[in-house]
C-alpha cells in the first residue's frame, strides 16, 4: 500500500500547476467553434486588430483572456427604446410581405 501511496504522490507531482484560466492559450479553432464563427470572420478580427494573437509556426493561438475582451467590448446594450424600434420593424416588415392580410388591421 505503502508503494501504491508513493507512486500516486509521483504521478500527481508531474502534473503541471494549474494556472490562471485566462491566461491559456487556445488554437483558432476552438475560437471558431466557441464563438461559432468561421475562419475567415476570425481573420478580418484579427486583420482588424479586434483580438490579439500569437503565431507560432504557421498556427494561430489567443489567449482566453483576450477573448473575453473582445465580447465584453463588443455588447449591445439593450433599452426599452430599442425593443420599440424592433417591434415597429417587424410591424412594417410584415405589412410589406403580405399586405391582403394586413388590411383587415386598418
Amino acid at each position: 500500500m505503502e508503494k501504491l501511496d508513493a507512486l500516486s504522490d509521483y504521478v500527481s507531482s508531474l502534473k503541471p500547476p494549474v494556472e490562471n484560466e485566462d491566461e491559456s492559450w487556445v488554437d483558432s479553432h476552438d475560437i471558431c467553434d466557441f464563438l461559432k464563427i468561421s475562419e475567415r470572420t476570425l481573420q478580418r478580427l484579427r486583420t482588424n486588430g479586434k483580438i490579439s494573437y500569437t503565431n507560432l509556426g504557421g498556427k494561430y493561438y489567443y489567449r482566453i483572456s483576450q477573448v473575453k475582451k473582445l465580447l465584453k467590448e463588443n455588447i449591445i446594450k439593450s433599452t426599452e427604446e430599442h425593443f420599440h424600434e424592433l417591434a415597429e420593424h417587424h410591424k412594417r416588415h410584415s405589412f410589406d410581405r403580405d399586405p391582403e392580410k394586413n388590411t383587415a388591421l386598418k
